[in-house]
């Protein structure tokens, strides 16, 4: 198997920002992370970019992507790498008018084949499949199956994201289906022996479905 899977980490949902920003660090050094999503609900604008101002720096510092979730408007003005948008948040097009042909744009999916071939064929960068798992992120209102992974990668090019409450013990079936990457909040800022061992879990299963 040729394809490796990588990280895609969210934040937690809340959280105290000079404390985070370590922990942040800390997982960082744990290994190889594609991106880090930005998701703040329910907070003034002021503060998502005041916190997002504050973050992106460190992600940087790891030769990770930045990326907001909801807000093209917002990951515009903080000129974050991309946005990721949900079905009910900014639309695609909406969100490459403001993010521009060079940064990247995602769209969430749920457990739509049709919805992941429109935002595919409109030009998104991934496409976010899930909940696979429960997930005390939120309260998904769909839920996937592995076996879409698997018709998605033998059909289409466009790279596709996994989520939905997955964890290190959780993950393998995902990727070996054909995740592209593996989007992880809990299942890494909670990880029993902390942020770093998860990012190092994760990567150690991706390196080896890849050999």
């Amino acid at each position: 198997m040729s394809r490796r899977a990588r990280l895609y980490l969210i934040t937690p949902p809340t959280f105290a920002l000079d404390a985070f920003s370590r922990a942040l660090e800390d997982a960082l050094s744990g290994g190889d992370v594609a991106c880090v999503q930005l998701r703040l609900k329910d907070k003034p604008d002021a503060e998502i970019l005041r916190i997002g101002a504050a973050l992106k720096p460190v992600v940087h510092a790891a030769e990770a992507a930045f990326i907001l979730n909801d807000r093209p408007d917002l990951a515009s003005r903080l000129d974050a790498d991309g946005v990721h948008v949900g079905q009910s948040d900014a639309s695609y097009a909406e969100a490459r008018r403001l993010m521009g042909k060079d940064r990247i744009v995602g769209v969430t999916c749920h457990d739509s084949r049709d919805l992941a071939y429109a935002a595919a064929e409109a030009g998104a960068d991934y496409v976010a499949f899930g909940a696979f798992h429960p997930t005390s992120t939120k309260d998904p209102s769909h839920w996937a199956d592995p076996e879409l992974l698997a018709i998605w990668q033998e059909t289409m090019e466009t790279p596709c994201v996994a989520i939905g409450g997955i964890t290190t013990e959780n993950a393998e079936p995902l990727v070996r289906a054909g995740a592209d990457f593996i989007a992880a909040s809990a299942g890494v800022w909670t990880h029993p022996d902390g942020p770093a061992a998860a990012v190092a879990s994760f990567n150690a299963l991706f390196d080896r479905i890849a050999d």
